[in-house]
């Protein structure tokens, strides 16, 4: 008689029409989806630690590149990364608060937490863009040699960078302007840097206070400067002056590094600027009653895997640029 049960209930399982784990149809998928895209960061990942840990010797130090805080002038290396880690986090906070209130059917709650959600995501998204213009417009500014190495400047007396403006010189005429009254004005300049490479070269030349510091990282952790005769010698192998950081040149050290900071930093940038369109749509149709007709809020529960989920794969991406 037991066995006849069992094979019966067997036979139900296998028929079809069961439900694994209790999960929905969307959620299953939501979850699909999540797997999926996990493996994708995690190819991302694996690519940035193979490259830095080939460039160990050369890859910038991110306390030197991370150092600034809107509306204040300093160094304070890492600061405003952690506040945009501490809000997306308090943001997840907010998400599970909005699917409990959910799952009590109380639409006010979900209505507000689902609101302080969208508000984390705005102010992370905003904050990553402002980092991504600081990081692209520069701060000191270098020069690059024909190996496509960058050598930064450095004060003698107390260590510190370097700006160009602190040493640089202006050479009357020596640039041209394209302009309309000498009949060169339908030509474009495109961008230039704000000193020529003669300029750089003529102000360390005459400032000896000013040294060079190399991309190398010595056994201390810190890069390498040199002596004022091996700046002047290895200043003659400049090629151009770089400021900021783009796809093709970067002050701050590899060229790898701002590739790899740029994709995958904006592929997250992308996924929380999607989750808050999606919280978006999910807010205001509770608001206007769509999940308390339906009767559950599974909808937020399914929103909230793929909040979760971006603010997880963040940790790994803070650790692997900011921390490691």
């Amino acid at each position: 008689m037991d066995s006849t049960v069992t094979t019966g209930a067997e036979e139900s399982v296998w028929g079809g029409g069961n439900r694994p784990l209790g999960a929905s149809y969307g959620k299953l998928m939501m979850w699909f989806f999540l797997v999926s895209d996990a493996l994708t960061f995690s190819g991302f990942l694996a690519a940035y630690g193979f490259s830095r840990f080939k460039f160990m010797e050369t890859w910038p130090i991110a306390d030197e590149v991370f150092t600034h805080v809107p509306f204040f002038h300093g160094n304070y290396p890492m600061y405003y990364v952690a506040f945009m880690t501490f809000i997306l986090i308090m943001s997840s906070v907010t998400m599970v608060l909005a699917v409990d209130a959910g799952h009590r059917m109380k639409q006010n709650s979900v209505i507000w937490y689902l609101f302080l959600t969208i508000i984390g995501g705005a102010i992370f998204v905003g904050s990553q863009a402002w980092e991504w213009a600081t990081f692209i417009k520069g701060d000191y500014g270098a020069v690059e040699t024909k190996g496509g190495r960058i050598l930064q400047f450095v004060k003698a007396d107390s260590g510190d960078r370097a700006s160009l403006a602190d040493f640089a010189k202006t050479i009357p005429g020596e640039r041209v302007a394209h302009e309309k009254n000498n009949g060169l004005w339908f030509y474009d300049e495109g961008y230039q840097p704000s000193y020529s490479l003669n300029e750089v070269k003529a102000g360390f030349q005459a400032n000896t206070n000013i040294l060079i510091r190399t991309e190398t990282i010595n056994a201390e952790g810190e890069k390498e400067v040199l002596s004022r005769q091996e700046s002047l010698a290895k200043l003659q192998n400049a090629t151009q002056v770089v400021e900021g950081a783009n796809l093709i040149h970067n002050e701050y050290g590899s060229r790898l590094f701002a590739d790899f900071f740029f994709f995958i930093t904006g592929f997250h940038g992308f996924h929380v600027f999607s989750g808050v369109m999606i919280n978006l749509i999910i807010f205001f149709n509770v608001v206007l009653g769509t999940y308390e007709r339906r009767g559950h809020y599974e909808m937020v529960e399914k929103v909230g895997l793929y909040w979760h989920f971006v603010d997880l794969v963040w940790v790994f991406v803070f650790t692997f640029f900011y921390l490691v």
